[in-house]
């Protein structure tokens, strides 16, 4: 018995519905970007290892799918070199026989883009990508191997302009799909003096890793983690102390500036910390004058495990639905300094399509218009009747509008079932009649009304199935 196909766990097929849906949030997402003078570009699926590897952190690097290089590439390989006691190196023979990776994020390799483009390049610049990207994660709901992101960055200005620019791009994204949605922000400066007052400054990484947690694990088990990294307990009560600060933006703001001043139990001052609190008091600053619409607030435990966020980092969630963050990203101010073009700054976003999908999925938020790529179907009732309406098809495709001919005689009930599983909103029969007459009828499949055109008029035909120019 042949084997039943199957595609690798983390992945997915999207059939005709699905592409629909998928589209009407990459287009809105693409129209919202396009608004702010943002313009497409495109990265190959693979780069280079060297390109990818210490990027985003001991736990990104994990999570990199590799590629074989081409041809037997095991052939030039002593496999005795990377084996010690019966174990295989598994790390070192990677690193022997995979030279490229499949891109774990969008960002990456937009700072490789700049750096190889940047003579045709104008700053500040401003790019949006929407592809794929790899993650040998573990499956779960929310969770893929392999998934969209839709990213949005400028290069080249440290102004926190830009940062604004990229809430109000949130905002409107997600108000003209109509999903609730929270803003976080936090600064990887703040994070940074986290580790300065309570006397770890070295532990920066093992702390901001750690707080990315808080969510998933809970508070005691990322102390937890923090003393196996080496924290005393009392550094740990210290960022207890600020991962419980409450109250509004400006008194969360307020109260970190007096424990980064020295007020904390250790007595440090952090000048990097308060220098992250001026970045953040000055954005509120911009949003509130700005006016956006969805809720903004300061979330001091917000951490965004990447290792090259330097500034201002965001997070969203959906206020209506239980799914982890649906966008995210952050201000990095040396990314391109790896591939030899130090102090460019830049800051961006992504947008998680596949989270996104499941939020409007999960609250019924796409339009109904989507069931159905057709419009209207010519039923075929015969030779004749097909050579009739052809030009006519060919008309109403060239004004625009989605249309299909049946493709060969069969009964009207078969042609009328294939409308309704389609979901085709409109139906033309035409016969011996309507060929003698010149004209064409068009039905409304839904509302059960019918009407008689000429063959020419097709601006007629157009307003009937309320399709605009």
């Amino acid at each position: 018995m042949s084997q039943k196909p199957s595609i690798p766990k983390g992945t997915r097929d999207f059939g005709q519905q699905s592409m629909a849906e998928r589209n009407y949030i990459f287009e809105t997402i693409k129209k919202v970007f396009r608004t702010f003078g943002y313009a497409q570009i495109e990265t190959p699926a693979m780069e280079n290892l060297s390109t990818l590897l210490g990027k985003y952190g001991e736990e990104g690097d994990k999570l990199l799918f590799r590629v074989l290089n081409s041809g037997d590439c095991f052939s030039k390989v002593n496999l005795e070199d990377y084996c010690k006691d019966g174990c295989v190196n598994s790390v070192a023979l990677s690193k022997e026989v995979c030279e490229k990776g499949l891109r774990y994020d969008l960002t990456v390799p937009f700072a490789r883009f700049v750096v190889q483009h940047q003579s045709e390049i104008s700053f500040p610049y401003k790019r949006f990508q929407i592809q794929p990207v790899w993650r040998a994660d573990r499956p779960q709901k929310g969770r893929y191997r392999e998934f969209y992101q839709c990213d949005v960055d400028v290069i080249g200005s440290k102004s926190q302009v830009n940062e604004l620019e990229l809430v109000q791009i949130v905002d409107k994204v997600f108000s003209l799909l109509d999903v609730n949605v929270l803003v976080k922000i936090n600064n990887r400066k703040v994070l940074t003096g986290f580790a300065e007052v309570c006397g770890f400054p070295d532990k920066v990484v093992d702390i901001t890793v750690a707080i990315d947690k808080l969510d998933k694990i809970g508070l005691e088990s990322v102390e937890e983690e923090m003393r196996e990294k080496g924290l005393t307990d009392s550094a740990v009560t210290v960022i207890e102390q600020i991962l419980r600060l409450s109250g509004s933006t400006s008194e969360k703001l307020s109260s970190m500036r007096s424990l980064m001043s020295g007020g904390s139990a250790s007595g440090i001052v952090s000048e990097t910390g308060l220098k992250g609190l001026d970045e953040l008091d000055e954005l509120f600053g911009l949003i509130n004058a700005a006016g956006v619409g969805c809720p903004v607030e300061i979330d001091l435990s917000l951490a965004r495990g990447l290792n090259y966020y330097t500034g201002a980092i965001f997070e969203v969630k959906a206020l209506d639905f239980q799914i982890g963050s649906i966008c995210g990203g952050g201000r990095y101010d040396n990314l391109t300094g790896i591939f030899g073009l130090p102090d460019m700054s830049g800051v961006g976003i992504s947008f998680g399509a596949d989270r996104i999908y499941d939020v409007l999925k999960g609250l019924d938020k796409f339009p109904k218009s989507l069931a159905s790529s057709t419009t209207l179907l010519f039923a075929c009732m015969g030779s004749d009747e097909l050579r009739y309406i052809l030009p006519v098809a060919a008309a109403l495709r060239s004004e625009g509008v989605s249309v299909e001919v049946y493709p060969e005689p069969s009964k009207l009930k078969k042609q009328f079932d294939y409308a309704e599983r389609r979901s085709i909103p409109f139906l033309s029969i035409n016969g011996g009649n309507e060929i003698e007459a010149g004209t064409i009828q068009l039905k409304n499949l839904a509302a059960g009304d019918q009407k008689t055109f000429s063959k020419a008029d097709i601006p007629g035909m157009k307003e009937f199935m309320n399709i605009q120019d």
